[in-house]
């Protein structure tokens, strides 16, 4: 079944560069905004040979690893401290349900007054974005404990760090796996959202240099390159997650990748 659903996935990708091969060939779309397949290919392969480019995905990159990590010790953290205290928690429920719908790109003009161009800037929206889904993940993950497993471990007088250790977070475990995911796809949208309404360096200011001159080909190319980044952090994330969470239930019946 999972061979099926890889292979139809490369069927639908190999139709989608068809397509936009044959629109602009047939005349039914204007190269100048649309290049064949074929032109973007080669623009990208004149593309990975030059140092400028790994430098950008290196600065891509980053931004997004230092910001999910911070996201994610936040995240968790601030979950497990929240969700813990029931008298915590509801004080800071409509603080959560305030904050979390504001969109990241709605700080930029903060992000630029603070940091300007800088990796700051990139980290102040990948973390806003991030924080969230991780947050919210981890307070579903301790609302989700058995009662009467922590009741248990009360009767055994377990204190406070042993009832989060052996109680808490294996529940919590695959909403925090969950969260991480979820956080990693946002945080890469993010930085490059950044990099290119701010400009700071990476794929996205790449992008934009490339619309501004003219270079179709080459924009479509970085694209299609910020696309291939997306669907390799998601693989690489759910991997490690099943992986990780062989023991648990909701992924002991699937087949290792």
């Amino acid at each position: 079944m999972r061979n099926r659903t890889g292979l139809l996935g490369l069927a639908g990708l190999a139709g989608l560069l068809v397509l936009v091969e044959a629109l602009p060939r047939l005349g039914l779309v204007n190269d100048a905004y649309l290049p064949p397949t074929s032109r973007i290919a080669a623009a990208l392969g004149d593309e990975l040979i030059t140092a400028e480019f790994w430098r950008a995905i290196g600065d891509t990159l980053t931004g997004w690893a230092i910001g999910l990590v911070i996201a994610v010790a936040a995240g968790v953290v601030v979950g497990i401290v929240v969700g813990s205290v029931p008298v915590l928690r509801a004080a800071t429920a409509s603080t959560i349900e305030f904050l979390r719908p504001i969109p990241s790109v709605a700080l930029i003009p903060l992000a630029v007054l603070l940091y300007g161009t800088d990796l700051g800037s990139t980290l102040l929206l990948v973390v806003y974005a991030a924080f969230w889904q991780v947050l919210v993940q981890v307070l579903y993950g301790v609302a989700d404990v058995d009662p009467i497993a922590d009741e248990t471990a009360r009767s055994f007088r377990f204190g406070a760090w042993a009832r989060v250790r052996h109680v808490l977070w294996p529940t919590a475990l695959p909403y925090v796996f969950t969260g991480v995911r979820l956080a990693a796809s946002v945080a890469l949208v993010l930085a490059v959202t950044a990099e290119l309404v701010i400009g700071a360096p990476g794929l996205g200011k790449s992008i934009a240099v490339a619309q501004t001159s003219g270079a179709v080909p080459l924009m479509y190319a970085l694209i299609a390159v910020t696309g291939l980044l997306g669907v390799g952090i998601n693989l690489a994330a759910r991997i490690f997650e099943r992986r990780s969470l062989a023991w648990h239930q909701s992924v002991r019946g699937e087949v290792p990748a």
